[in-house]
């Protein structure tokens, strides 16, 4: 099965790019093809820069652990199951923004956002994947 194409990852960044601008939130967007390679990437004007690495590690989170990032959170709390994965891999991002990209059951590839909330960068994320959903 072929992984994101170039086609498709622009229009995921397109989509995503809009909803930052529709929600008043400048973000950073990062499209990772299955083999965790960036394949599209933009910042927008006045997203945090640290935030240029967060998006792509929450991609990388997500396509690694084939989950969103936000289901992450509870299950890496002293105590719980994962607890320090955050620290494994080179760095996981466990908080909201990363959302792996599935077509026909298959891993293609994960977006991941970052340089709002966490629940702005879950929104921007969610519409850059239904960019690729439709």
């Amino acid at each position: 099965m072929p992984g994101l194409t170039l086609a498709e990852a622009r229009r995921m960044l397109d989509a995503g790019l809009a909803e930052a601008d529709r929600i008043g939130q400048p973000m950073n967007v990062a499209i990772l093809d299955a083999g965790g390679h960036l394949l599209a990437f933009a910042r927008q004007d006045g997203a945090i820069r640290a935030s240029i690495d967060i998006s792509q590690r929450k991609a990388t989170t997500a396509l690694l652990m084939e989950a969103p990032t936000a289901a992450l959170m509870p299950l890496v709390q002293p105590g719980a199951e994962l607890y320090g994965l955050e620290q494994t891999a080179g760095g996981m991002v466990v908080f909201g923004g990363g959302i792996p990209v599935q077509r026909d059951g298959e891993l293609v590839g994960a977006v991941g956002v970052s340089a709002g909330s966490a629940e702005q960068d879950v929104q921007v994320a969610e519409a850059a994947v239904a960019a690729v959903k439709a």
